[in-house]
């Protein structure tokens, strides 16, 4: 028996899966892409919260981030976002890069691996 287990699964993707005590969750991406990067990373910070705590994991426990930004001008924005939430002395590996979104307005999307338990 195996003890993967996939979170709102989708035609396409699933939001999360989770097999032998990791989590992997798909590209979170901002649901009000009105707003500004700053704006948009914190929607997407909160998102990854709320997978991981359905994981039984929380930001402490991130074992690795990939973030893409639509323009890399918003970096420092992005750091903003970053800097206020990420866990105090639980930094995780991380990288940033530049890269065409699937939608126009969308300016951030990252994509986390956490451990779980």
């Amino acid at each position: 028996m195996s003890d993967l287990q996939r979170f709102d699964v989708g035609t396409r993707l699933s939001d999360m899966a989770v097999f032998n005590g990791v989590a992997y969750l798909a590209g979170q991406v901002p649901a009000d892409a009105t707003q500004d990067i700053t704006g948009q990373t914190a929607q997407v910070l909160a998102s990854i919260d709320a997978l991981l705590a359905r994981a039984g994991s929380d930001k402490s426990r991130i074992l690795m981030c990939q973030i893409f930004l639509a323009d890399v001008a918003d970096f420092p924005g992005m750091n903003a976002a970053w800097d206020a939430w990420v866990a105090e002395g639980s930094a995780p590996p991380r990288a940033t890069v530049e890269a065409r979104l699937a939608k126009p307005e969308w300016k951030v999307e990252i994509v986390c691996t956490a451990a779980v338990g």
